[in-house]
């Protein structure tokens, strides 16, 4: 076990992922000399070479589509986007043709790659750097959507994430990048995809989370305690394949959800949460499902703070949920 943060457990995961295997290399903007903005990739063009760390021009479409033909000929490559915000340019390149190769060629073509990008708020970059979209690429087939909240899950499904044969787009919550440290296995630790996280045991209310707002609903628990109100939080760490027996689990023990994200509500991934509580955990609902979320706006930069999900926040609608059944 080595006590690391969020950004390092990722570099971690990449180092331990091109060791493992020759196929699986890195490209992106900045990513070898200067390691990533964030320092993600930092060293491993030192270690494995620019022919295998690959520093890219600036252009998010070439990026993915020579990451796609890579992928097409047997490599596995981890395409960083340096912000979640700029993979718009991309968006055909992953939705046309890298979430449908594997369909579309019957299984011979799986198409490894994994689309790293860091994303969300909190660290005051304004409406071009904090952006949540992970809905548009949950609601893609042929995709799988990874989120991790601690160092070892960061580790763990990237691990995963490179190996598996569907791609992958892998969102890090840049906010906690190195707000949280944690121990991390050391060598081949991997966390499977579609198995969510109890991160607290509770009896009275479930609140549902992921990426940066897992700390968030956990101080918002810590705060009901002391009311003597019992929350469960569970982190989906996936949102495609999503644990849907946990989830479910949960809310017939509890009676009460409260789901928590940053990205906009309307048509959030917190709406599909609902609904699929709605449709399969209906008889065990004591109270209305509540969303703690974004606003539909564009993100601001001055009032960052208000846009996002806070403990109080997230404490007063459980609050809410628990005293309404």
């Amino acid at each position: 076990m080595t006590e690391l943060t969020l950004v390092q457990a990722v570099n971690r995961g990449l180092q331990e992922a091109m060791r493992q295997d020759p196929d699986v290399l890195i490209l992106g903007e900045d990513v070898g000399v200067n390691g990533g903005v964030f320092r993600a990739t930092e060293g491993l063009q030192k270690e494995f070479g620019p022919g295998r760390v690959i520093d890219t021009p600036l252009s998010e479409t070439g990026i993915v589509g020579t990451a796609i033909g890579m992928a097409l000929y047997g490599l596995k490559p981890v395409a960083e986007i340096q912000f979640l915000d700029f993979i718009y340019p991309a968006f055909d390149q992953i939705v046309s043709e890298l979430a449908k190769f594997r369909y579309r060629s019957g299984g011979q073509f799986p198409c490894h790659v994994v689309v790293r990008a860091p994303y969300g708020g909190g660290i005051k970059g304004g409406l071009y750097h904090s952006q949540s979209t992970e809905a548009y690429f949950a609601h893609t087939a042929g995709l799988k959507v990874a989120i991790p909240s601690t160092p070892a899950d960061a580790k763990g499904l990237l691990l995963t994430a490179v190996h598996d044969e569907d791609p992958v787009i892998f969102l890090e919550p840049k906010r906690i990048y190195r707000a949280v440290t944690g121990e991390v296995p050391d060598g081949d630790h991997r966390v499977p995809f579609g198995k969510a996280r109890l991160v607290r045991e509770g009896s009275d209310v479930s609140i549902f989370a992921y990426g940066a707002m897992v700390p968030t609903a956990t101080d918002a628990a810590a705060t009901l305690a002391l009311e003597g109100i019992s929350a469960e939080i569970i982190d989906l760490r996936t949102l495609v394949p999503l644990d849907e027996r946990a989830v479910i689990a949960s809310v017939e023990k509890t009676g009460r959800a409260v789901i928590v994200h940053e990205a906009a509500r309307f048509c959030g991934f917190g709406g599909e949460l609902a609904a699929i509580l709605a449709e399969k955990a209906f008889y065990s609902l004591k109270a209305p499902i509540a969303r703690v979320t974004g606003y539909d706006t564009p993100f601001p930069y001055s009032l960052e703070h208000v846009y996002l999900p806070n403990t109080d926040r997230v404490a007063q609608a459980a609050r809410t949920t628990v005293r309404a059944g």
